[in-house]
């Protein structure tokens, strides 16, 4: 076999790996979204959902976070491209808006815990925070996937190992912004209204 075919092989096998991890990610939130719908109206003595929602707030968190997704596929495109500076720039733009996304999520749950608010308060805040932080632990999962592509790109340039990382982390952070969409829409949406 030459060496082009078992590249190929190997990038196979990667994807097919990468997509059955989302696959997983995909039946834990599902879990999590059913969790949180179940108990939703679970608010014992606490407050209801449209009573801590600060929609303007997670509006810029949104706004963040599917920006950082946009430019994350112009470093893909600029990458396939060849222009090895503008990735890492663009990847540095991807990581200040998923930072301040995290900035923004972490500044909520200090907010609703210094109000008395707390996962431990109901089952409706239980349900909000591990659904909510755990999207947020992914994000930061991510951040710390950008370091270490900054890192890669800067020794060893936009070699064929590095695009397919890069590859894969766009699609986790693209999987990323659906999930919010719909943490967005279910969670914080719909709970202000309710």
């Amino acid at each position: 076999m030459n060496e082009a075919v078992i590249t190929t092989h190997q990038n196979d096998k990667t994807y097919f790996g990468f997509w059955t991890y989302l696959m997983t990610d995909i039946v834990l939130f599902a879990t999590l979204f059913a969790t949180y719908a179940v108990l939703k109206n679970g608010v014992a003595h606490g407050p209801s959902s449209h009573q801590i929602i600060d929609l303007p707030f997670v509006l810029i968190e949104t706004i963040l976070l599917l920006t950082s997704s946009f430019m994350s596929g112009l470093a893909l495109l600029a990458a396939r491209a060849g222009k090895r500076q503008l990735t890492a720039a663009l990847l540095v733009i991807v990581f200040g808006l998923g930072a301040g996304f995290v900035g923004m999520e972490l500044s909520e749950f200090a907010k609703l815990a210094s109000e008395g608010h707390g996962w431990q308060v109901s089952a409706f805040l239980s349900a909000f925070f591990t659904l909510v932080g755990t999207h947020g632990l992914h994000i930061t999962a991510g951040l710390l996937w950008i370091i270490v592509l900054g890192m890669q790109i800067g020794r060893f340039g936009l070699s064929s190992s590095v695009m397919r990382r890069l590859t894969l982390f766009t699609m986790f952070w693209h999987f990323l912004d659906v999930v919010w969409i719909a943490i967005f829409t279910i969670v914080y949406l719909m709970g202000s209204l309710a």
